[in-house]
């Protein structure tokens, strides 16, 4: 059964690796006219950027914002997924204290870790928000 949960949590863990990445990469950006990579750093800047690139670190599309939101929508994912497979492992313990007892635990780490992920999330862009800079 531990063989059979393992498989099922890395079968999980790889599925929504590969959605995140689906998800998040971005589509291959159309040519601009600017775009001359014999002009050095500056060409090769102008064509790497596009419509969505953001210009600055800290803003709300910011790329250290979208960096941590990203992060953490990972953590609260491995949470939730860490108490479905505490929920069932608690299910089949058929009345063994110690399986009852570690997949409690399970439950209480990834609740916690819910916690944790929503009050960083909440605690960052308020910080961002705040303390960035207004144009």
């Amino acid at each position: 059964m531990k063989k059979l949960t393992n498989t099922a949590f890395g079968g999980l863990l790889v599925a929504g690796m590969f959605a995140l990445v689906a998800v998040f990469t971005p589509m291959a950006p159309v040519a601009l006219a600017q775009c001359d990579p014999s002009q050095g750093v500056t060409g090769g800047v102008n064509c790497a950027q596009t419509d969505n690139t953001p210009e600055s670190l800290f803003e709300a599309d910011g790329v250290f914002t979208t960096i941590i939101n990203v992060l953490l929508f990972i953590i609260g994912a491995i949470s939730v997924i860490m108490l479905i497979i505490g929920g069932i492992r608690y299910t089949v313990s058929g009345g063994d204290s110690g399986a009852v007892t570690s997949a409690k635990n399970t439950i209480l780490y990834a609740i916690i870790g819910l916690v944790v992920a929503f009050l960083a999330f909440a605690i960052v862009n308020f910080v961002l928000t705040s303390l960035a800079p207004t144009v």
